[in-house]
C-alpha cells in the first residue's frame, strides 16, 4: 500500500480516537465544573451535555471551514443526520423495537422537522451565508430556551430526560479543570489530524470533500451515539436511542451546519440541494410516520430498522459511485 494512503487511513483512526476521547473527557469535565461552582444540573444538561455531545462534528466543521473545506463540513452536518436515522435507529431497532412516547410526537419531531425545513429553505438559494450562519445560532438559543421552559414546567421532553440522565457525576474542581482542559486540547488537535487523513484520502480516490464528508467522516463523528444507543438497547433501554438522535440532529443543524456558514460563507454545492438534502428530509419523514403507530402505540420495528439499514446502504453506494 501506497505510504501516504496508509498515513491518511492512520491519521483518521487515530483522529476518531482521540476525538472520541477528547469529547468525553471535556463534557466530564465541563460538567463537572459547572456542577461545582453552582450551576443547576437542568442547565448544564441543556448546555454543556446537549451541545457537548455534538463537539466531535462541531470541531471538525470548524477545522474544515478554517481550511477552506466548506463541502466537508457541509457532509459531515448532513451526512452525521443521514447515519443517525438510517444507521443508528436501523441497528438499534434490529436489537430491541423502539417504543415511540406520545411526547415525541407532540414536541421533539415537529421541533426537529422544522428545524430540517428550515435549514433548506436557508441553503435553497444555493449559498450559505454569514446571515444564515446567525438564523441558526438564533434558532439554536430558542430550542434551549424551549427545552428549559419545558422541563421547568414539569412537562420535560425526552431530550431533557436524555441529557438530564447523562450528566456526569461531580468532581474535585482541579480534576474538573483539568479534564476541561485536556478535552479543549484534544478536540482541535484531534480534528486537525482527522480533516488532513480525511482530505489526503479523498484527493487519494478520487472523491469530493463533500461525499467524504457524508460518508466516512459522519460515520465516525457518529460513533458515540452509535454505542450510546446500541448500549441501551442492549440493557432494556432502547428508547435513549430515539432521544440521541433527536438531540444529535437538532444540534448538528443548528450548530455544525453554523460552522461553515460562520467561517467560510459561499457556495453550497448542487448535489447537496438535489441529492442529500431530500434524503434527509426523506428520512425525516419516514421516521415521523414510522413513529405515528397505526394500530397503538408508534413502534420502530424490526423489519422498519432493516428498512432504514437497507437505505443507509444504498445511499451509501450511491455517494461512493459518484464520488
Amino acid at each position: 500500500m501506497d505510504p501516504t494512503l496508509l498515513l491518511s487511513l492512520g491519521a483518521i483512526v487515530v483522529g476518531f480516537v482521540l476525538l472520541i476521547w477528547g469529547a468525553d473527557r471535556f463534557i466530564a469535565g465541563a460538567a463537572a465544573l459547572a456542577q461545582d461552582l453552582g450551576v443547576p444540573k437542568l442547565l448544564v444538561g441543556l448546555t454543556v451535555v446537549g451541545l457537548g455531545t455534538s463537539a466531535p462534528e462541531m470541531f471538525v466543521a470548524g477545522v474544515a471551514a478554517l481550511q477552506d473545506k466548506p463541502g466537508l463540513a457541509i457532509g459531515n452536518a448532513i451526512g452525521s443526520n443521514v447515519t443517525n436515522i438510517a444507521l443508528i435507529l436501523g441497528v438499534t431497532a434490529l436489537v430491541a423495537p423502539l417504543v415511540v412516547q406520545n411526547s415525541v410526537l407532540k414536541r421533539e419531531l415537529p421541533v426537529l422537522s422544522l428545524v430540517c425545513v428550515g435549514a433548506t429553505v436557508l441553503m435553497a438559494d444555493g449559498d450559505l451565508t454569514r446571515v444564515d450562519g446567525g438564523v441558526l445560532a438564533v434558532g439554536l438559543l430558542g430550542t434551549l430556551v424551549w427545552m428549559a421552559r419545558m422541563a421547568r414546567s414539569g412537562t420535560s421532553t425526552a431530550l431533557d430526560d436524555e441529557m438530564a440522565l447523562d450528566v456526569p457525576e461531580q468532581a474535585p474542581i482541579g480534576r474538573a479543570v483539568l479534564w476541561t482542559v485536556v478535552g479543549l486540547i484534544a478536540l482541535p488537535l484531534s480534528s486537525q489530524i482527522l480533516v488532513w487523513g480525511a482530505v489526503n484520502l479523498a484527493n487519494a480516490f478520487g472523491l469530493s470533500d463533500l461525499v467524504i464528508g457524508l460518508t466516512i467522516v459522519a460515520l465516525g463523528t457518529s460513533l458515540p451515539e452509535l454505542a450510546a444507543s446500541v448500549a441501551g438497547a442492549l440493557k432494556g433501554e432502547p428508547e435513549i436511542a430515539l432521544g440521541n438522535v433527536l438531540g444529535s440532529n437538532m444540534f448538528n443543524l443548528l450548530v455544525v451546519l453554523a460552522m461553515p456558514a460562520l467561517i467560510a460563507p459561499g457556495a453550497v454545492e448542487a448535489a447537496v440541494l438535489t441529492r442529500d438534502l431530500p434524503v434527509m428530509l426523506g428520512l425525516t419523514a419516514v421516521l415521523y410516520l414510522m413513529c405515528v403507530g397505526w394500530r397503538g402505540p408508534g413502534r420502530v420495528t424490526r423489519l422498519e430498522g432493516s428498512l432504514l439499514l437497507l437505505a443507509f446502504v444504498g445511499y451509501t453506494s450511491i455517494l461512493l459511485i459518484a464520488g
